[in-house]
């Protein structure tokens, strides 16, 4: 590309690199053997040296190089150097290349939010569950998701360690998505991802009412949305709280730049301002196609359930 590159589009190149750096900071870890496990809220919802490593190297590489955007990481940690080989420099030259859609080509560095989840599918992580853990990284303008980055640290993991291991997929709104090969479960067929580990009678309800010919369970949104876009899965169904927004964003902007969609369990969009709760109360559905049938599947009394919450 002639000139320098919108903003957008330097924000998701370096995001690029610095997904993956993130992810190999996620194996150095699980390959030390001590992967320094904390309890946040109880036994299901954990944090490790490899989630605080990765996110502050990812806030502090893309808060170097792009002081004025607002950036929102999953862990809370406390303000405090960041060392230097913890910080990623690069930028993927291949996004570099392309042409930023137009809508996008004036945005300003103040105008973008950045929703971090360093480590997507802690307790599958701790668990060996490795397929399952991602790190997502997602940009979002006037509310909505425009752009993320998908890095799967442990992809290839069970070919041995004559296999490349990790990959990193991304997307932009306008542009497309790459990285992965796009597949579809054909029409008939109806194949449910939802949760492994924070099921309850709302979500099971749910699926159920979808009439799926198989259920998936797995662990971590990032990698349920990777489900849909390489089809294995037709919808993604979490009829509960507990998602968050840098569970969503980033692969949110991925599944729409391929032509789907997500929501909440209404079928109304998810924002993603500096300002919004945190929390995706309404639940999660996202579909590469029919989405609108899944929305009409859901029971008056999950609902209900979700509108009490």
């Amino acid at each position: 590309m002639s000139g320098n590159p919108a903003v957008v589009m330097r924000l998701v190149a370096s995001a690029y690199s610095v997904a993956e750096k993130a992810g190999a900071i996620v194996r150095k870890v699980l390959h030390s053997g001590d992967l320094g496990i904390v309890e946040k809220t109880g036994a299901n919802d954990l944090q490790t040296l490899a989630d605080r490593l990765a996110q502050k190297s990812i806030c502090a590489s893309l808060s170097r190089r792009f002081p004025k955007v607002t950036i929102i990481g999953e862990e809370d940690l406390p303000c405090e150097e960041v060392q230097e080989d913890m910080i990623e420099n690069g930028q993927a030259e291949e996004i570099l290349q392309k042409s930023c859609p137009k809508e996008y080509e004036a945005l300003k560095e103040e105008e973008l939010v950045v929703w971090v989840d360093p480590l997507d599918g802690t307790k599958e992580y701790t668990e060996g569950l490795l397929d399952n853990v991602t790190v997502l990284i997602g940009i979002a303008y006037g509310g909505r998701a425009i752009a993320g980055v998908i890095n799967q640290p442990f992809y290839n993991y069970q070919l041995g360690s004559g296999a490349a291991l990790g990959r990193t997929m991304w997307g932009v709104l306008g542009l497309g998505a790459f990285g992965f090969q796009l597949q579809e479960v054909p029409a008939d067929k109806r194949i449910v991802t939802t949760t492994r580990s924070h099921s309850n009678k709302t979500v099971t309800d749910c699926v159920n009412a979808m009439e799926p010919h198989n259920v998936i369970r797995v662990g971590g949104a990032g990698n349920k949305i990777i489900q849909l876009i390489e089809g294995k899965a037709s919808a993604y169904v979490f009829a509960s709280p507990g998602c968050k927004k840098w569970d969503t964003c980033g692969p949110e902007a991925i599944l729409h730049a391929v032509g789907g969609k997500l929501t909440d369990m209404f079928g109304n969009p998810y924002h993603y301002n500096a300002d919004v709760k945190h929390m995706n109360s309404a639940g999660v559905l996202a579909t590469l196609r029919n989405h609108d049938y899944y929305v009409s599947r859901v029971p008056q009394s999950v609902l209900q359930a979700l509108r009490s919450d």
